[in-house]
């Protein structure tokens, strides 16, 4: 790793990316071989497209489900950039994300109709379930959450999703029951 690439990551752990970056870090990272070899295909793809750091990371996403340290390395090396330019545009932008996403995804609606039925109990006792906050991933990989603003069931308030599926009028204790399903159907697997 050069010099400025140290120093930047050691500014970051300054700035308000702190967690993000120890979580990074901490994680492990399980990439492939063939997950290596569909990655230099795209940087071929786009060898010669102008913005091409966009359709990159996207498709670096796609083939390892988020943008990990390594893969970050990678397409900085691979595209002529600092760690800092690729860093900077996976951080902006929404749609990419910096750590695991775990078999089943949580989503907690944190909007106000959510929120003033108590949402926030409801994440509560899922983190503590789990171990995990919002925006991190089990050691596992089997669970995920983060918290969103609305899912547009307002009337099923407080809700969460778990991958594409709705529960609603939830209290912290219901939703015990539901991760206790979720966890029994993967001892079953």
């Amino acid at each position: 790793m050069c010099k400025n690439t140290v120093q930047y990551f050691l500014l970051l752990l300054k700035s308000e990316y702190t967690e993000r970056i120890i979580l990074m870090e901490t994680l492990p990272f399980e990439g492939t071989a063939e997950q290596e070899a569909q990655l230099r295909a795209v940087f071929e793809k786009y060898k010669d497209v102008p913005g091409r750091l966009m359709p990159v990371l996207q498709e670096a996403q796609a083939i390892y489900g988020y943008l990990p340290y390594e893969v970050q390395q990678m397409i900085a090396q691979a595209l002529d950039l600092t760690i800092s330019e690729v860093y900077g545009v996976a951080t902006f932008y929404s749609q990419f994300s910096l750590t695991p996403k775990g078999d089943h995804q949580i989503s907690v609606c944190l909007g106000t109709a959510c929120y003033v039925k108590g949402a926030d109990k409801v994440l509560e006792r899922i983190e503590e379930r789990l171990n995990i906050k919002s925006g991190e991933c089990t050691p596992d990989r089997k669970f995920s959450i983060d918290s969103c603003r609305c899912v547009g069931a307002c009337g099923l308030a407080p809700v969460i999703m778990i991958g594409d599926e709705v529960y609603g009028k939830l209290t912290p204790d219901e939703a015990d029951k539901i991760l206790d399903s979720y966890m029994q159907e993967d001892e079953e697997e």
